[in-house]
């Protein structure tokens, strides 16, 4: 067997497998944020403007609400066979999605692509666990988190070009992807090997009450934070009665799971110091990078007047950030065994980042913008994968689908409160600041002030001081949005600081300190079960 390898793989063997994970982590994610420049371009088409938040929000919420079941199912159908499962449902999705003739069939498409995804990047860092010891695991998952952040940045860059790309258009944004899916499939389907079935076990009950009310729970969630001040006000009946139901389902989570022989996020987790912390860490790395994802171009395109492309461009640094923060994180954690080092300066940095975006001004050349973008990407790098490493490294066998999908699930959560919190202050800020701007300069105020204030294009042919004062106003929503990231970083240092390190493992056997002192002697074949794969089918 080959340095840093488990399961009966060899270190070319476990090369191979990670190039059809890193396929497919890249295809689930410039899914999610492809068509964020080709949406003006598609609701023109299709018709439906109205139901242009749903078309954006569809993929979030199915990806989040699923990534817990996914694991679970993995656990229970195979490693290999949920993973193939999520990439032909991607990539089907993707297809008819690309070929939809209206509004209603586009979202229910994107719902399914998003459930596809969550599947491919939940079971992506599974498998990456069944098959390399936690040791040597950092160097191999570093590479899965420069493939994540170079995709997220990158992703509305192709989606520019390929919508204005002659004899491609917007349907080439969902059929993009297929290849790079299908090759995912053909890689894993000759190299991913599935041990023989394990004899005298049963097949464990599947937890229905508990996906049906942890689902439920997300969804209603994601639904008011995503659409929440867009398509019904915040102080409305919709928030209020979505809030409660969410409230309620949670609850009835708690009880399934306490209840279930088999639970899709195991209670027991919740009493696991590393992975309560890990998540609360995860969500708030996760409302960091997708409130600079989303935020900063809304910045340079509207203040700085920059196309699309050029300021996914700008946005670059951060890309290189998460690169050089990913791969050298690994790397050192895979020759020293040491992890924590890394999400403590990763929050650290994202926090600083955050800060000097704050910091931005109307005439901020392209230099400040890439210290600040770069300073939060390189973060984000060391952060990201160093957590997965570190719950999965404490974690016992039985449980590591169920927590690697639970961090994963608490990060694209902390995505979806990023955008919605700092959007709901990048609003308030814009309309107190706007309206205050128009009264001192004695021009009259619009009912709506803040809101419909048009393309970048129109904002910038306004009429002086007009465009002056938007564009004053809108730097000042945009620098309080980053400030408020600040704290949220913070408070993810906080978390971090918090993890206990334990020593990276060297086989896949459980943790030592999780062993009862007074155990008892393991039997004679222990040594050849450590080193397999940790559930009955790959």
């Amino acid at each position: 067997m080959g340095h840093g390898a488990a399961g009966g793989y060899t270190h070319r063997q476990v090369l191979k497998i990670l190039s059809g994970l890193l396929m497919a982590m890249i295809t689930a994610v410039i899914s999610t944020s492809v068509t964020t420049i080709a949406l003006p371009t598609i609701m023109g088409e299709l018709g439906g403007q109205e139901q242009l938040a749903w078309v954006a929000s569809a993929p979030l919420l199915a990806m989040t609400a699923s990534t817990p079941l996914w694991g679970r199912l993995s656990d229970i159908f195979g490693r290999k066979r949920m993973y193939q499962t999520a990439l032909l449902l991607f990539t089907a999705s993707s297809i008819a999605a690309g070929l939809s003739q209206n509004v209603g069939q586009l979202i229910a498409f994107r719902a399914l692509q998003g459930m596809g995804a969550g599947g491919a990047m939940a079971l992506t860092q599974v498998i990456l666990g069944d098959i390399v010891e936690p040791r040597q695991r950092g160097r191999y998952s570093g590479y899965l988190g420069a493939a994540y952040g170079l995709s997220t940045v990158t992703a509305p860059l192709l989606g520019g070009f390929l919508v204005d790309a002659p004899r491609l258009g917007w349907r080439w944004c969902f059929f993009v992807t297929v290849p790079l899916a299908l090759a995912a499939l053909a890689i894993t389907q000759w190299t991913l090997h599935r041990p023989p079935r394990e004899t005298g076990r049963a097949r464990p009950k599947i937890d229905w009450a508990g996906a049906v009310t942890i689902t439920g729970a997300a969804s209603t969630a994601l639904i008011v934070l995503s659409l929440g001040g867009k398509e019904f006000p915040w102080n409305s009946p919709w928030t209020y009665g979505l809030t409660a139901l969410t409230l309620v389902l949670l609850g009835a989570a708690v009880a399934a799971e306490r209840r279930a022989a088999a639970p899709i996020l195991p209670p027991r987790l919740f009493a696991d110091r590393t992975f309560v912390l890990a998540s609360a860490a995860s969500l708030m790395v996760g409302v960091g990078m997708f409130g600079v994802m989303t935020y900063l171009p809304q910045y340079l395109q509207v203040v700085q007047g920059m196309t699309p492309t050029v300021s996914g461009l700008l946005a670059l640094p951060m890309t290189i950030g998460v690169l050089l923060g990913s791969t050298v994180s690994g790397q050192v954690a895979a020759r020293t065994g040491r992890w924590k080092m890394f999400p403590v300066t990763g929050t650290a940095l994202l926090a600083a980042g955050m800060f000097l975006l704050s910091r931005l001004q109307v005439d901020s050349g392209p230099v400040a913008v890439g210290i600040g973008c770069g300073t939060a990407g390189l973060g984000l790098g060391m952060t990201m994968t160093m957590l997965v490493l570190a719950t999965q490294n404490a974690a016992d066998r039985a449980d590591m689908a169920a927590a690697t999908s639970g961090v994963t699930f608490f990060r694209s959560m902390g995505g979806a409160v990023g955008v919605a919190a700092l959007g709901a202050v990048l609003t308030a800020r814009l309309t107190a600041a706007l309206t205050e701007r128009l009264r001192a300069a004695r021009l009259p105020v619009p009912e709506r002030v803040g809101t419909g204030l048009g393309t970048p294009e129109e904002i910038h042919a306004l009429p002086e001081p007009l465009r002056g004062l938007l564009l004053a106003s809108f730097t000042e929503a945009v620098q309080a949005a980053f400030l408020v990231g600040v704290p949220i970083a913070l408070a993810g240092l906080a978390a971090a600081l918090a993890l206990k390190e334990l020593p990276l493992r060297t086989s896949s056997a459980p943790a030592e300190d999780r062993r009862p002192p007074a155990a008892a002697a393991p039997p004679a074949d222990a040594g050849r079960a450590a080193g397999a794969v940790s559930h009955r089918r790959t």
